[in-house]
C-alpha cells in the first residue's frame, strides 16, 4: 500500500508535536521539617518542573547521612543538608556538590528539659541527647557544640527521635535529657513550656556566638557527574528553586503552609505557621554561600571530626554557584 506524501507530512507533524518524556528525578528530603522544604513543593505546585520537562518525586529520608548515601549511590539525584554535612560526605569519599542554599543559618537549637539541672554545654556529659537521627545535621550540631566546650562524643548518648510527634513524645516521656531538633518540633515544645534554650543558631548573632560565623543549611546537593551530564536540567531546577526563594521573601506564613503536605503540621496548622514565622530570619536572600560561610562550615566540621583535618577538601569545588548566578541574572 502506498502512503501519500501528505500522510507522511501529517505523521511527521504529529510526531513532532508529541511531548517528550519528562526526565524523572528523585529528591530525598530529610524527615518532615519546616519551611526549608517549601520552595521545592511550591515550584511543583506552580508547574515549573513540568514546564522544564522534569518530573520530580519527593521522598522523605532518614537523616542527612542516609540521604547522602542514596544520592551517592545514584538511587536519588537530589538531596538536602547543611553545608557541613556536604563537606563531611565529600571527606568520606562521596563526590557531592552543593547547588543552592535556602537557609543562611541552620534552623535548629540545643534545648534541655527544665527538670534535669543542665545549665551549660559541659553539663551534657553523661546525658542523653535526642537528635533527628544519628549522622544527621542535628547530630553534627551537637558534636560541634560539645567539642567547642571540651566534651567528647563518647561522653554523651545520642538518641534518634525523628522530627515529628515522636520527638515531642520523647521529651514529654523523659526519655532524653536534651534535644536538638527542627521546627515545628521546637516551637511545639517551647509553647508547651517543656524546654529551655541553651544554644540557638537561627540568627547571625547566634551563629557568631556559637561558631564565629554563619552555618549555611538546607543546601541542595547532587553528584558532580550529574551536573556534568545534565547541565540544562540542573539550570532548569535552579531556575525554579530561585523563583521560589524570591517568592519566600514576600510570602506569608499562611501561603508557605499551603505549599507543604499536611503531615508537616504535626496536626496543628497554626503551630506550623508559628514555626515558619520564627524561622523567617534564617532564609537566604541569594541562594549563594559566601566564602566566609564555607569556611565556617569547614571549621565546624573539623572541630568535631578530627579525621577530616587531613582530608584536603577543596572548598571551591564543594559549592557550584554558576547556576544560581545565572538564575539571578535571568539567563
Amino acid at each position: 500500500m502506498k502512503i501519500s506524501k501528505l500522510a507522511l507530512v501529517l505523521a511527521g507533524l504529529a510526531l513532532a508535536a508529541s511531548p517528550a518524556a519528562a526526565q524523572k528525578l528523585t529528591f530525598t528530603l530529610n524527615w518532615v521539617a519546616g519551611g526549608d522544604h517549601a520552595p521545592y513543593f511550591y515550584a511543583q505546585k506552580m508547574g515549573w518542573y513540568k514546564q522544564a520537562g522534569i518530573d520530580i518525586d519527593f521522598e522523605t529520608g532518614r537523616g542527612s547521612a542516609a540521604s547522602a548515601q542514596k544520592v551517592g549511590a545514584g538511587a536519588s539525584q537530589l538531596g538536602l543538608s547543611d553545608m557541613a554535612g556536604v563537606l563531611l560526605f565529600r571527606g568520606k569519599g562521596l563526590d557531592l556538590v552543593g547547588l543552592m542554599n535556602v537557609y543562611a543559618n541552620s534552623p535548629q537549637g540545643l534545648y534541655w528539659l527544665k527538670s534535669n539541672g543542665i545549665n551549660s554545654i559541659k553539663d551534657l556529659a553523661g546525658k542523653k541527647i535526642g537528635v533527628s537521627a544519628p549522622g544527621s545535621s542535628t547530630n553534627f550540631f551537637v558534636n560541634a557544640l560539645i567539642a567547642r566546650d571540651g566534651v567528647k562524643p563518647d561522653e554523651v548518648s545520642i538518641i534518634g527521635v525523628g522530627t515529628g510527634l515522636s520527638a515531642v513524645a520523647a521529651v514529654k516521656k523523659g526519655e532524653i535529657d536534651a534535644i536538638v531538633n527542627l521546627d515545628p518540633v521546637m516551637t511545639k515544645l517551647d509553647q508547651d513550656g517543656e524546654i529551655v534554650i541553651l544554644a540557638d543558631s537561627r540568627t547571625d548573632e547566634g551563629n557568631m556566638k556559637l561558631f564565629g560565623g554563619n552555618n549555611p543549611a538546607a543546601v541542595v546537593y547532587l553528584k558532580h557527574d550529574f551536573i556534568e551530564k545534565n547541565p540544562n536540567t540542573v539550570q532548569a531546577l535552579v531556575n525554579a528553586f530561585y523563583k521560589t526563594l524570591k517568592w519566600l521573601e514576600r510570602a506569608t506564613p499562611e501561603e508557605i503552609a499551603a505549599t507543604v503536605p499536611e503531615d508537616y503540621y504535626l496536626g496543628d496548622k497554626p503551630l506550623y505557621m508559628a514555626a515558619v514565622k520564627a524561622n523567617r530570619p534564617v532564609y537566604s536572600l541569594t541562594g549563594v554561600i559566601p566564602a566566609a560561610g564555607m569556611t565556617s562550615a569547614s571549621d565546624m566540621l573539623v572541630a568535631f571530626d578530627p579525621e577530616l583535618k587531613d582530608a584536603k577538601i577543596d572548598l571551591a569545588k564543594t559549592f557550584d554557584d554558576r547556576f544560581v548566578q545565572k538564575a539571578a541574572a535571568g539567563k
